[in-house]
């Protein structure tokens, strides 16, 4: 499908022509032109009626199927362009959730991008409604003003039907999140801006294979995994990229999913070093912004700059400074790391991780003693599965140094054995 694109920014926002035009392929778009305007928005247009003339024009010569705006239109602005152009208009955030559309598999990821349009469509079908009691007879989609009515009234039970079933997965997960809380795992959750590289830190850590591609959103779905950091197991949990400025209704349908970033104990910010630094930084206050309307900045965060293979050390460097300067204050930060997933060079990452676990609750020392040596050899099987074994002094039985999970003590008891807190 051939598409014009639209820019309109003010001098004061943060708008990348070369991110618009990814979300358009990603979408499988072919770009004939982008037309780019600095202006204030023009209420009626939200481009100023001088280029909405060239953009009539663009429309006869290159025969476009849609014009996709950069920015969120109103829907008076949808409509009052629809009149102008006679064309297909969809804007920013109809074009992230036709991505969303090709990228969701699991049935929790269908249902979000299904709530995530309805939210969408219900301010425009509202408009339509508007308009056909003003007299203005265009109608929402080619509907009638009966039928309009009744599509206002499926989308509202529509929306309904589908908060009660993600309310189902909400508390499924919530009790496979209780029972990890339980056997005291430390989560760890990957956020950051979309097509940084999560998913191949996930499979770099945990030697999976999820699917991992350099384009925006590939990743819809929660993938939570198991991986060892100096002997001590966690879990780590792939979450949906974050975008600059997201709606609230994307965040809205996509709070079970994004909700494993406000339970988890450390958050891996993600941002790729790749891109030039004002890149980096527009990309990194987007994410902040996101963890913000989480309320998830208290979390211990560790900043990983990722694809330092595609730069200097020197440059990867400089970049990592910049950002402990900017991160000061902003969040309860563990450390600025340089890694390549794809490189797997992340002994930076692990040493953060490490300083992270030693101010979790979750992971204490211990000294645990055996009586019987008969369990012994299952007790130190117990402590490797889990954590990491310090000391070990044989005689009756033993008498074992280990750092292992809170949540492990009471499997230990069971056992006979006697578990002490190290001070």
């Amino acid at each position: 499908m051939r598409v014009i694109g639209v820019i309109r920014k003010s001098r004061r926002e943060r708008v990348s022509r070369e991110e618009f035009e990814e979300l358009l392929r990603s979408a499988g778009y072919e770009v004939l032109a982008i037309v780019e305007q600095v202006r204030e928005e023009h209420p009626r247009y939200n481009i100023g009626p001088g280029k909405l003339e060239e953009i009539k024009k663009l429309i006869e010569e290159l025969k476009p199927d849609k014009v996709v705006f950069a920015n969120r239109l109103t829907p008076s602005q949808a409509y009052n362009l629809w009149k102008e152009l006679r064309i297909d208009i969809i804007d920013k955030w109809q074009l992230v959730l036709e991505i969303f559309e090709k990228r969701a598999h699991s049935k929790e990821a269908k249902l979000q991008v299904e709530l995530a349009n309805l939210q969408y469509e219900l301010p425009l079908v509202k408009e339509a409604i508007r308009r056909i009691k003003m007299g203005d007879r265009a109608g929402f989609k080619g509907m009638g003003e009966y039928q309009v009515h009744q599509y206002f009234k499926h989308i509202r039970y529509r929306m309904g039907k589908i908060r009660e079933e993600l309310e189902k997965i909400r508390a499924e997960r919530e009790i496979r999140r209780k029972k990890r809380e339980e056997e005291g795992f430390v989560l760890v959750a990957l956020a950051g801006y979309t097509n940084a590289g999560k998913s191949t830190l996930l499979n770099a850590l945990t030697g999976e294979s999820i699917e991992a591609r350099n384009q925006m959103f590939t990743t819809l779905d929660t993938t939570t995994r198991r991986f060892k950091v100096n002997g001590k197991m966690l879990l780590i949990t792939d979450t949906v990229g974050f975008i600059d400025n997201l709606p609230p209704f994307i965040v809205e349908a996509f709070h079970s999913t994004l909700e494993e970033i406000v339970k988890a104990d450390i958050i891996v910010l993600v941002l790729d070093a790749s891109e030039p630094w004002p890149e980096i930084r527009r990309k990194f206050f987007a994410s902040l912004d996101v963890l913000r309307e989480l309320k998830a900045l208290d979390r211990p965060m560790i900043v990983a700059l990722n694809k330092i293979d595609l730069i200097s050390e020197e440059d990867a460097k400089e970049k990592a400074l910049l950002l402990r300067e900017l991160v000061n204050g902003r969040a309860n930060l563990i450390d600025v790391v340089k890694i390549s997933a794809k490189q797997k060079r992340l002994e930076e990452l692990y040493s953060a991780i490490e300083k992270a676990i030693a101010i979790s609750p979750k992971f204490q020392e211990f000294e645990i003693t055996v009586r019987d040596p008969e369990k012994v050899g299952k007790v130190i099987a117990m402590i490797h599965s889990v954590g990491e074994l310090l000391d070990i002094d044989y005689g009756e039985g033993a008498r074992i140094r280990a750092y292992i999970q809170t949540g492990m003590i009471r499997h230990l008891t069971k056992l006979g054995v006697e578990v002490k807190r190290v001070a």
